[in-house]
């Protein structure tokens, strides 16, 4: 494909006109940046990158299921309705003591520091 010179500098103009209207484009599409996207629209950097953004209603959603794994994983109530792991509300704490073994340990621990004092002096 053997292009004459104003041919080239027609393509040239041609990309560069589409490559500022994407970038007005993005910008009233794409979350309202106009202040970044307005201000380097006059120059090309870097190959075009563009930072993606997220909705609010997505980022809700991401912050909501983020919420109940964490509330499944400390053992609370799970608000989604049919996931895996339905079974994690009647499971049993490990490592509850009831009163009697833990004033049971409280008193032997005492005995030992009583038996330990005895024994410095």
């Amino acid at each position: 494909m053997d292009l004459s010179l104003s041919q080239l500098e027609q393509a040239v103009s041609i990309r560069r006109q589409i490559d500022v209207l994407e970038r007005r484009f993005s910008s009233l599409v794409g979350g309202g940046r106009t202040t970044s996207s307005s201000s380097s629209a006059g120059r090309r950097t870097g190959g075009g990158r563009r930072r993606r953004t997220m909705s609010a209603a997505t980022r809700a959603k991401i912050a909501a299921a983020a919420r109940r794994r964490w509330a499944r994983v400390r053992g609370g109530k799970s608000k989604g309705g049919g996931g895996g792991g339905g079974g994690g509300q009647s499971r049993r704490r490990r490592g509850r003591m009831s009163a009697a073994a833990r004033k049971k340990l409280s008193d032997m621990m005492k005995a030992r520091w009583a038996a330990r004092r005895r024994a410095g002096k």
